[in-house]
């Protein structure tokens, strides 16, 4: 069976290996093909095909485009993506802009609970690039000894109700799918499970996002349980969308599932990739 991983991120957003340790990291846990897909940028990808060449490691074009949806943040991973596509660029670089103004929010309602310089702190782990995501202030957090790890802050700290949340503007549901199919890629509903929408609310999501263009859903995931990767999976049969496989993975000690280290999909799925030359 080949191993997939078509979800990870590097220190282009909010990973801890670069685009080429990320590869070199696949390579050792036996992945055939990857794809990186950073938060809403795809400035990685150039580095990260040259390392995938050298491991002989299949490198698919991918990006995580953040997404408001009634109210609710979502993400679209856009897979097989042209990444110089002038709509898909600027569009990314738009939401990194406002990811300046909300990280300037975030330090903002931290302060509030005397929480001081994490902005700063946040700026530290990104390498001193623009993209300041929640995972930036959570490691801050947990270097200022507010939680033990980046997993425990996420219950304390930078969600709806805790202190340091922000509610932000993303891109439209339908822009970003736009965005990836006017790419050539194939849009993606990333960990659905998350979200935890209720059963007719998550119906409304999946069709209104196949009608726009959208063409799978994330099944198999590193925060999903095995009883909810079967409830999508039962979805995306049932829907015809196509399903994919990811780990999600950000960096060692951080994510649930190492590079490639995931079940394979549940029987009766189609893969995202079934009609992919250069994976199948």
């Amino acid at each position: 069976m080949l191993n997939i991983d078509l979800h990870c991120h590097s220190t282009v957003s909010d990973g801890l290996l670069t685009p080429t340790e990320l590869v070199e990291r696949a390579a050792t846990r036996g992945v055939s093909a990857l794809a990186l897909t950073d938060h809403d940028d795809v400035s990685g990808l150039s580095e990260a095909r040259l390392a995938a060449v050298e491991k002989n490691i299949t490198f698919i074009n991918g990006v995580e485009i953040s997404v408001s949806w009634r109210r609710k943040t979502l993400h679209i991973v856009g897979l097989n993506i042209n990444p110089e596509y002038p709509q898909l660029l600027q569009g990314l670089k738009d939401i990194r802009s406002g990811r300046v103004l909300r990280a300037r929010s975030i330090a903002a309602q931290l302060d509030k609970f005397n929480i001081h310089g994490s902005l700063e702190g946040a700026s530290s782990y990104s390498g001193g690039k623009g993209l300041i995501g929640r995972t930036h202030f959570a490691r801050f957090l947990v270097e200022r000894g507010y939680a033990k790890d980046v997993k425990s802050v996420f219950k304390k700290y930078l969600v709806k109700g805790k202190p340091g949340y922000v509610s932000h503007q993303w891109a439209s549901l339908s822009e970003a799918i736009e965005w990836i199919c006017g790419s050539g890629g194939r849009a993606v509903i990333a960990h659905p499970a998350r979200y935890k929408l209720g059963k007719d609310i998550l119906d409304e999501l999946l069709f209104e996002f196949r009608t726009l263009g959208g063409s799978a859903i994330e099944v198999i995931t590193a925060s999903h349980t095995p009883e909810q990767s079967l409830m999508f999976a039962h979805h995306a049969q049932r829907l015809g969308l196509l399903a994919s496989r990811g780990s999600d993975f950000h960096g060692p000690g951080e994510s649930y599932f190492d590079l490639g280290q995931m079940p394979e999909l549940p029987v009766g799925c189609k893969p995202v990739w079934h009609d992919w030359n250069k994976v199948t």
